[in-house]
């Protein structure tokens, strides 16, 4: 039964990963338009065959935090373990999808601890798992912790730690746009825009310096002010927009990944509220 709903959550984190791929147009990344990628140089397919191939590592991770039940250093390890592990499996079915899968185990993880608790306080379980050094993780410094280190961002571990801000502030966007009678595609794209619009993306910093961080940022934010992607100005801010990061070949790739982390919670079951006594 438990390896059933271990499956469960492992299925749903890769759904609102190929959810998010699915989506069009997405400023600067790669989207079912562009089947040769052009920022990332890899075929949208092979992203999507990718995607599935987190299944395993997913579960895994949903089994490791069930069996142990606390937020604790074990975990952390153990989930990093697992990581660096579907990190392998995802080179040899393609590459990408890095930054989704540290969002995405950590959320899978919190949800399983408790298969009870709403959205939110999944995304706040994260900030527990997070708070603990991964012991076993390689001394040499990643890209984006250098990137961090240099220029101050928070970082993917920043965002882990602070129980996913932009995950939540996606999810809350989601449903705010969804109330007005908006498509579904027209919600993601806010909550995508959301998250681009305050996210210190550190492949950002990487590829453009601050001062194409701030472009971005005021694009995604300029866009949200004319009244979203359902606006007729909206969308046609969004067309300038992505062709703009395009030409430019600046992708805010962690954004994405936080986005389909905010598919992920928003496709988790709605917890009743405990009766008072």
């Amino acid at each position: 039964m438990q390896s059933r709903e271990d499956e469960a959550l492992a299925r749903a984190a890769v759904d609102a990963l190929t959810g998010q791929l699915a989506l069009a147009p997405k400023p600067g990344l790669p989207d079912p338009r562009d089947l040769a990628a052009r920022t990332t140089r890899v075929d949208h397919r092979a992203l999507r065959w990718s995607a599935k191939a987190l299944a395993p590592g997913l579960a895994a991770m949903a089994a490791a935090a069930r069996r142990t039940g606390e937020p604790t250093p074990q975990l952390r390890a153990e989930l990093g373990a697992i990581g660096r592990c579907a990190e392998h499996s995802l080179t040899l079915a393609g590459g990408g999808h890095r930054g989704a899968l540290w969002a995405l185990g950590l959320l899978v993880a919190a949800a399983a601890l408790d298969p009870r608790a709403g959205a939110k306080d999944v995304a706040a379980t994260t900030k527990r798992i997070a708070a603990h050094p991964d012991r076993r993780a390689p001394r040499r410094p990643s890209r984006g912790s250098s990137i961090s280190a240099t220029y101050g961002a928070a970082g993917a571990r920043g965002e882990a730690k602070a129980g996913f801000p932009h995950v939540r502030r996606a999810l809350d966007t989601l449903g705010t746009v969804r109330a007005t009678g908006a498509t579904e595609t027209q919600a993601r794209l806010d909550a995508l825009l959301t998250v681009m619009s305050t996210l210190q993306d550190t492949e950002l910093l990487h590829t453009a310096g601050p001062l194409g961080l701030r472009h971005v940022q005021a694009g995604a934010r300029a866009i949200l002010e004319t009244g979203g992607t359902a606006t007729e100005a909206g969308a046609r801010a969004l067309s300038a927009f992505d062709t703009d990061l395009h030409t430019r070949a600046w992708s805010p790739r962690g954004s994405a990944g936080l986005l389909a982390g905010a598919l992920f919670l928003d496709s988790l079951p709605v917890s009743s509220p405990t009766p008072a006594a």
